[in-house]
């Protein structure tokens, strides 16, 4: 049990935490949220005993065990494997004395002993499991930690504090340095803890599978909430939507978001695909107002055209010296395209993006990009990029040296450079920081593909939610990696895999990706594997029967499929109509004083075909989500 009785915390004069009480209780999950600055990491420090209370008690049991990654490692020799076992300090102490004890044959068999309770003979085991969870490989098990990258050095900090057989746990930002496949794996992890965690993250995903409890720090005020982050999002919107300023911002967001839903609904997409970025929405309506006091606001400026389609790639294959990685790649981007890529750690994810953002040359294949195609690609390295002796400002004159200068400084204001923020030089800033800024400098440029490889990284609630808002209202294509659930859920409407040496549209929504990762674990190509008794004849039979089966399937489901496959070729006869009457409606002859009758028809007709079209919609998202259903009931 951590007690924190009228506490405050100061950094220098400014004061963090003010007259706050908090109990956190053992095993425990909690979140701990709040605007950055606010003292969510002096908090931990408070924990750790490195700073003290500047007023008010704080009480934590004496015998606890703490656990927390260490933000530095050291390049040494020692194998990845080894490193992570030092996190059991208990264990390693217990064999320093095994190593002391070489003349006392009684110690020696009472640490031997001591040694197996602690599970000393499993702790290689219990370390490789948790680096392959975190992404590394058999081979790398065994490589020196000197030889390892920035982001990967994380992980094995990370790794180690998941080693220590811990009572309390403290996590700050574990997610940064993680593809999804990690997260998803920590994210189970976490779930079975048996200990005290206090989590900090920006990712809402995350929090809401992990946490029970979240602790926000705000206006120098520390409060427990019960429930997981959307509960804790909609408990304080309730509150925050009663100001009449917020729920005029709120109105506002729910417009943009409500013309989005329109946009989305006219694409006759998968049911499961459609059904949950629906829910994703009217979530997102719901925890609009928690936001109306961000600091970001910011949309991407419509392009100056928009080609159709933006690009078109056959039979390209990419990888690095010789070897291909991906093969046989046929893409081809609309500017409506809102693009997910899921896959493996290592998959190619990135080798994709980097492929069509130009960074990386392709081996082979058909590429035509349209002639007024206007990427704009982010990625972690652009942060390094930067002017570091260069200010915000500087960066975006660079960028547009006719603009004024008050015109810069308010749209660097979206991004949080308020104020004098504009003229301090990057060098020190952090790399959520840094994140805003690049990104600010994409947004300025109006491109018409963005091209995104973990934008979110380093980016805190707010800052996501701002930009998960400005990518709904983008009118051009997008192709996005990111480890945050939420922000693929709201921002895509279509998923690639890219696994083993492919790129394939995904059979499934976000949230059936983790059981695909389940069962390719099992077997590689995510088929349950045969077992290597069965005799042939048997998995003949097998095969046999499966193929019946599926042709009942589809006789069964035939009449249901047809009325589906219909209703979407009605809704692209109607939409091609619709687009017939708006060019019709973009000829200035039409409202001419002659052409009067004529204009009142096209309108007549085009407010029919709207009634039509949304009747289409609606009756082919009821039939589809029926077959989803019915077949999904039918394989249980």
């Amino acid at each position: 049990m951590l007690t924190f009785t009228n506490l405050c915390l100061r950094r220098g004069p400014r004061v963090l935490i003010d007259e706050s009480n908090f109990t956190i209780h053992r095993s425990h999950k909690v979140g701990i949220t709040g605007a950055n600055g606010t003292g969510k990491t002096s908090l931990f420090q408070l924990i750790l005993g490195e700073v003290t209370p500047d007023t008010g008690d704080f009480d934590i049991p004496s015998n606890l065990t703490i656990a927390h990654v260490a933000q530095e490692l050291k390049a040494t020799d020692q194998s990845a494997v080894e490193f992570v076992i030092d996190g059991d300090q208990e264990l390693r102490q217990l064999q320093q004395s095994l190593a002391n004890a070489t003349d006392d044959g009684v110690k020696q068999a009472e640490l031997h002993a001591a040694i197996e309770v602690a599970g000393g003979y499993s702790a290689e085991a219990r370390a490789s499991t948790l680096l392959n969870g975190l992404g590394f490989s058999k081979q790398q098990l065994d490589q020196a930690v000197k030889s390892f990258s920035g982001g990967w050095r994380m992980r094995l900090n990370l790794a180690q504090a998941l080693m220590c057989r811990s009572d309390v746990l403290l996590l700050d930002e574990p997610t940064n340095h993680l593809d999804l496949d990690a997260v998803i794996w920590l994210e189970t992890w976490l779930k079975r803890y048996e200990g005290t965690l206090l989590l900090i993250s920006h990712d809402r995903e995350f929090l809401d599978n992990v946490v029970t409890e979240i602790a926000h720090i705000e206006h120098q005020n520390l409060r427990l909430y019960t429930g997981n982050y959307s509960q804790f999002e909609r408990l304080r919107a309730e509150h925050l939507s009663a100001q009449q300023s917020a729920f005029e911002k709120q109105q506002r967001e729910i417009a943009h978001m409500s013309d989005f839903v329109r946009r989305f609904r006219a694409k006759a997409t998968k049911a499961k695909q459609a059904q949950s970025r629906l829910k994703a929405l009217s979530r997102l309506e719901t925890i609009a107002p928690a936001h109306i006091d961000s600091p970001f606001n910011f949309s991407f400026k419509e392009p100056d055209k928009l080609p159709d389609p933006l690009l078109r790639i056959k039979e390209a294959s990419v990888g690095y010296n010789t070897e291909p990685l991906l093969r046989n790649i046929k893409l081809e981007i609309h500017p409506d395209a809102r693009i997910g890529l899921l896959g493996p750690n290592g998959a190619g994810k990135s080798t994709l993006i980097k492929m069509l953002a130009g960074e990386l040359q392709a081996m082979s294949g058909d590429f035509h990009f349209a002639k007024d195609l206007k990427l704009a690609y982010f990625a972690q390295h652009q942060l390094d990029q930067l002017s570091l002796n260069e200010t915000p400002l500087d960066h975006m004159q660079q960028l547009d040296a006719k603009a004024s200068e008050s015109d810069l400084r308010n749209f660097l204001g979206g991004f949080g450079f308020q104020g004098d923020r504009v003229f301090d030089q990057v060098e020190p800033f952090s790399g959520g920081e840094k994140a805003r800024l690049v990104l600010a400098m994409l947004v300025y440029q109006k491109p018409n593909l963005l091209l995104l490889d973990e934008p979110s990284n380093h980016l805190d609630i707010e800052m996501r939610h701002a930009l998960t808002i400005a990518l709904q209202e983008f009118s051009g294509g997008i192709v996005l990696i990111s480890h945050d659930r939420h922000l693929l859920k709201m921002a895509c409407d279509t998923l690639l895999l890219v696994n083993n040496g492919r790129v394939d549209e995904f059979d499934g929504d976000v949230d059936s990706y983790p059981s695909w990762l389940q069962n390719r674990s099992r077997s590689p190509d995510t088929r349950p594997a045969k077992s290597i008794e069965e005799a042939p004849s048997t998995t003949a039979k097998a095969d046999k029967e499966r193929k019946r089966q599926e042709a009942e399937n589809r006789k069964k489901f035939a009449p249901l499929k047809k009325e589906v496959d219909a209703l979407e070729k009605q809704i692209d006869r109607l939409r091609g109509k619709n687009q017939d009457i708006q060019e019709q409606l973009a000829d200035e002859a039409i409202y001419n004083d002659d052409n009067k009758e004529a204009l009142k028809d096209l309108l007549w007709n085009q407010a029919e075909l709207t009634k039509s079209l949304e009747a289409a919609e609606e009756e082919w998202m009821e039939k589809a989500d029926q077959l989803e259903q019915s077949m999904a009931q039918h394989s249980s």
